[in-house]
């Protein structure tokens, strides 16, 4: 059933695209102040600007979002709060979050802002639309690597929980799944989770056995042709990625959906053939991913943009033959005149639009016997409305008490000044402020005079009255129990090492699969016959293995778990199981660990290996919280659903099928122009993962912050080696728990044991 309410969303990375999303008919534009997003490559806009474009929109019907879609470091708590404290009195729409301790205190302390799930919350499967719900989120951004089938099984569960969905339909894709990139952050400082992705996924490579030198480079995502079944699918947003990209792009694309969209819902027939959308930036487009087709054609060896390839082969199929130098020139240079005629019709209409501020007249009357009197005017510009027509609009507003003389106080023009005069605000410029008929030596109480600046106020910002300020109050630091000396925690994978609870003390944590054959019972029977070993969820379960690693949960029922997904913590609260946050999910700052213990009962967390000693030292631990943190593991640069073999090494598969999961376990290796390699592994029931060339091993953190942690993990699962020969695991535990009961030789001995070694991030931190 169609639904003529379906939303669609636009990228505005500065000013000018904002404007042109907003002329071409966007319902919603999604934009980013310089500090706090996702997009650190835009231009991105300042807060004046940002109020600018909500009046601007609001007039046109649209609504403005603000991405705060990045982790949180501790440090920066006090400047986002100010920033908060701004926001919650402007009439923006909406904010974009990542950070589950963002989440809290948006939920806690600023109710009236509307919260939406970013992209970079991997949301993916049925158990976190409630975990999100009850964090005060009102609609979700599904991953973009979901497909049909399992967007309308996630839209059913939103609708049950009031909570809408949004999906990207055109743009740009990345090849892993969001949130859970760590390839720039790793190898060059720059996390995409802090907004600085470095596009690795789009460098030239060495040219890899299947000849491919942009093996990691995938198509853009275009569902222009797929709206239909979106909105049969319940989806309530067509979000379009694009804040790099530039106001002709913005306005062509959104033009084009707008014209799609509307021409569906009036005909039931869809009435554009998408051309407009290659001539504009685009690396060709794919909807695999929506159609859960995930092939080889998705890639593609050029990660520039391939309008100019695009226009020779449509001239090629229009002529049916092959074609001269001079034709495919003349191919370019008609694409280059209608890119500058794009480029120009735009100019044309954003020029033609202003943010400017609204002027605004202040004018106070008092006289003995009658009421304080402020009369106030203000004026918009033509250009900044969509009837190009000035507009002018005036108000009184009066105090409750009328003036009398006072010797002592007196409400003069001083004082009136005093507390009108700073009204000038991101909405309005005060180019007037009469105060000449204001009369010396009356008075009324001054608690009139504030509730006289509130009622203004209150007016300015569309009748919603002033939030007051809110200030966190000091978190409370618990030490864990004096003379505790951090344990040892193990990661395995492999069935044949549950013999290693023979070797150790230590808690083993055993790394489930990411993917299952349906109806899979054989882990239940597996733990129930090691009660030793703790399950460890993988950070990405969609659809039927969803199911079944909840089917593990409930019939194992273990007193402990680890989970790096939201959905199995959800589910483990409900049920009554302990639970610890793996470090998949990016724990940053000390409101993530309050919101997992408030809301969830989660009983610890590990804190993200992203993050240095100096913004570790100042987290803050609740109460009866364990904090722990992995000092040897391989390096996870990104995980994909597509299948990094396909254009490395190749493969017999034309396409990725469910088998493809379960059963391939390959490995290779890639390696960059600079002769870095990269390690791709598979192992059976995993996702295509690729690790960087060292080993993360941090004993430094042991001498450094053992008072904070309770426990430091080794990850003895072997993923990611890429086929180098890695130390004897018994050995290795040997080596660690010399480490942390004091042996002096004992780190030495590891780092010779491990070479090829880093604990760089550690250091560099976000």
């Amino acid at each position: 059933m169609m639904n003529p309410k379906i939303e669609l969303l636009a990228p505005g990375g500065d000013i000018d695209a904002i404007k042109a999303a907003i002329i071409a008919g966007a319902d919603a534009v999604y934009c980013g102040l310089d500090t706090f997003n996702a997009r650190n490559r835009a231009s991105n806009i300042s807060f004046d600007q940002l109020v600018g474009a909500i009046r601007l929109a609001h007039q046109y019907d649209c609504k403005i979002f603000l991405t705060l879609n990045i982790v949180i470091l501790e440090s920066e708590f006090k400047t986002v709060i100010k920033l908060l404290n701004r926001l919650v009195n402007t009439t923006l729409d909406g904010v974009i979050v990542q950070d589950l301790g963002l989440l809290y205190v948006l939920r806690e302390y600023f109710p009236t802002l509307d919260i939406h799930a970013s992209t970079q919350l991997t949301t993916h499967n049925v158990g976190q639309i409630p975990f999100l719900k009850k964090l005060g989120v009102s609609r979700v951004n599904l991953s973009r690597e979901m497909n049909l089938r399992e967007i309308t099984a996630l839209t059913k569960v939103s609708n049950e929980h009031d909570v809408l969905v949004e999906v990207f339909v055109h743009g740009s894709l990345c090849v892993a799944f969001s949130g859970l990139c760590y390839s720039t952050s790793a190898t060059a400082g720059n996390s995409g989770n802090r907004g600085r992705c470095s596009q690795a996924c789009r460098e030239e490579y060495e040219t890899t056995e299947s000849g491919n030198n942009f093996p990691l480079n995938i198509k853009d995502n275009s569902a222009f042709f797929d709206l239909p079944a979106l909105i049969d699918a319940g989806v309530h947003s067509l979000k379009v990625e694009g804040r790099i990209k530039g106001a002709s792009y913005v306005h062509t694309v959104i033009d084009s959906f707008r014209k799609q969209i509307d021409g569906y819902i009036e005909t039931g027939e869809l009435t554009q053939d998408g051309e407009r959308l290659y001539k504009v930036f685009n690396r060709d487009f794919t909807n695999a991913f929506l159609r859960g087709d995930l092939n080889q054609s998705m890639f593609i060896d050029n990660p520039r943009d391939n309008s100019k390839n695009h226009a020779i082969d449509k001239f090629k199929a229009d002529k049916n033959e092959i074609i001269s130098v001079v034709q495919i020139f003349d191919a370019k240079k008609q694409l280059h005149e209608e890119k500058q005629q794009i480029n120009a019709t735009v100019d044309e209409k954003i020029a033609q639009v202003s943010i400017d501020k609204i002027k605004l007249k202040l004018h106070f009357i008092s006289q003995k016997e009658q009421p304080l009197t402020l009369t106030v005017t203000t004026e918009q510009n033509a250009s900044a409305l969509p009837n190009s027509s000035v507009s002018t609009n005036t108000a009184v507003f009066t105090s409750n008490s009328l003036m009398t003389e006072s010797e002592k106080l007196s409400v003069d023009k001083e004082a009136i000044e005093k507390r009108f005069k700073n009204i000038n605000n991101a909405n309005y410029e005060l180019v007037e402020f009469d105060v000449e008929q204001v009369a010396d030596g009356l008075s009324i109480p001054y608690r009139e005079i504030t509730t006289l600046k509130n009622e203004l106020l209150t007016y300015l910002n569309d009748g919603i009255k002033p939030v007051a300020e809110v200030t966190l109050p000091k978190l409370e630091r618990h030490a864990k129990p004096a003379g505790q000396k951090p344990e040892l925690s193990i990661l395995i994978c492999d069935e044949e090492d549950a013999t290693l609870v023979d070797e150790t003390d230590a808690d083993i944590y055993f790394k489930l699969p990411d993917a299952y054959k349906r109806g899979c019972t054989k882990f239940v029977t597996f733990f129930q016959e090691n009660p030793r070993l703790i399950p460890w969820f993988p950070p990405v379960l969609i659809g039927k293995d969803f199911d079944v690693a909840l089917n593990i949960l409930q019939e194992v029922k273990p007193e402990w778990i680890v989970t790096n997904n939201t959905g199995i913590a959800y589910h483990a609260e409900q049920l009554g199981i302990k639970w610890i946050a793996g470090p998949m999910l990016n724990t940053t700052n000390s409101y993530v660990l309050q919101s997992l213990q408030q809301n969830f009962n989660c009983s610890g967390a590990f804190i993200s290996n992203e993050i240095s000693k100096q913004q570790i030292r100042h987290i803050v631990r609740p109460k009866n919280f364990k904090m722990m943190y992995s000092i040897y593991h391989p390096i996870l640069l990104m995980a994909s659903r597509q299948c990094f073999f396909q254009q490395s090494v190749g493969c017999e598969k034309p396409r990725i099928d469910n088998g493809c999961m379960l059963s391939c376990d390959k490995k290779t290796s890639i390696k960059n122009l600079k002769g870095v390699s990269f390690s791709i592994d598979k192992q059976k029931g995993g996702y295509p993962s690729i690790y960087n060339q060292d080993q993360f091993l941090n004993t430094d953190i042991i001498d450094d912050l053992s008072d904070l942690f309770d426990g430091f993990m080794i990850d003895l699962t072997e993923i990611g080696a890429g086929g180098k020969q890695l130390p004897g695991k018994v050995e290795l535990i040997k080596q660690f728990e010399a480490v942390l009961s004091g042996e002096e030789q004992a780190s030495k001995v590891l780092f010779d044991m491990v070479p090829e070694s880093t604990n760089q991030q550690y250091y560099n931190g976000l």
